[in-house]
């Protein structure tokens, strides 16, 4: 392990230590599962896990995270969030992230007063101050703490390390919710989301794992890692079948690859410019 990225190590489990006991939002992803594996590595039984399950949750991230953390023996909380019902949310508007985690972050801090804790933690990461991610204006309204950008632990540092740990999520790809398939300004619904999941979970079961279903009214545009590009060529009848199934009249496969936050290039510099810090 570099020497720079096992400083990093030392000092969020200093951060952790000061802590009397933390709610950790799990969503199951390269993050969260990293930060959580060490804060029960310093806290025990002190910490507790909380996995917001909605329909823009896949069931099978659901599972790999109650997976996890039986294989731990850490307590966990598995609460019902409906982000559709969020005023606002359903719109998609350029800061929809902001909805989803003010309720969530809300009923975690409920969760940790019920419990006896004073910190919340989630897994935003150092790398995450130069995205947009309106998120963590919610984060700071509410006093979450983020332990891994205190730390000044990137994405690379954090799968390193994972990878040393022994960690099955290590080389996983990033996660978002499915609300982030569809471009800002449309209309998200129950149907919609299904949809998108149902395309997803058909592609990766035919080996792919980098990928992305964008929703695009009658268009599915598919992102696949770059190195994947021309594997997926011959299983290209049969998810063009499986997509029009959907509902979908025609299905393209993104030459650019797969691109976290591709639907963010449609935004203004203004519109970037919500309070991430």
């Amino acid at each position: 392990m570099r020497e720079l990225t096992l400083a990093k190590l030392e000092n969020l489990k200093t951060i952790i230590e000061k802590s009397n006991g933390a709610v950790v939002a799990f969503s199951g992803g390269v993050d969260s599962t990293f930060l959580l594996k060490i804060a029960h590595d310093v806290l025990g039984d002190k910490v507790l896990a909380v996995t917001a399950n909605s329909e823009t949750y896949p069931k099978r991230e659901l599972e790999e995270a109650k997976a996890f953390v039986e294989s731990l023996g850490i307590r966990h909380i598995v609460i019902e969030t409906l982000e559709l019902e969020i005023e606002g949310f359903a719109d998609n508007p350029p800061d929809r992230c902001f909805y989803c985690k003010h309720e969530l972050f809300s009923k975690l801090t409920e969760i940790a007063k019920n419990n006896g804790i004073d910190y919340v933690y989630d897994g935003s990461n150092f790398d995450d101050r130069n995205d947009h991610r309106p998120g963590m204006r919610a984060a700071k309204q509410l006093g979450v703490v983020s332990p891994l950008k205190q730390a000044e632990m990137t994405k690379d540092d954090i799968r390193e390390i994972s990878k040393e740990l022994g960690l099955s999520t290590w080389n996983k790809p990033s996660f978002a919710c499915l609300s982030s398939r569809f471009p800002y300004g449309t209309k998200i619904t129950p149907e919609k989301l299904v949809v998108i999941g149902e395309a997803e979970d058909f592609i990766r079961d035919l080996g792919f794992q980098e990928l992305r279903v964008r929703h695009h009214d009658n268009i599915a545009r598919i992102e696949i890692g770059r190195a994947d590009l021309e594997r997926i060529i011959p299983f290209a009848d049969r998810i063009v079948e499986k997509v029009k199934s959907l509902g979908f009249l025609y299905v393209t496969l993104d030459l650019a690859g797969y691109k976290t936050g591709s639907m963010n290039y449609t935004l203004s510099d203004a519109e970037k410019s919500v309070e991430n810090k």
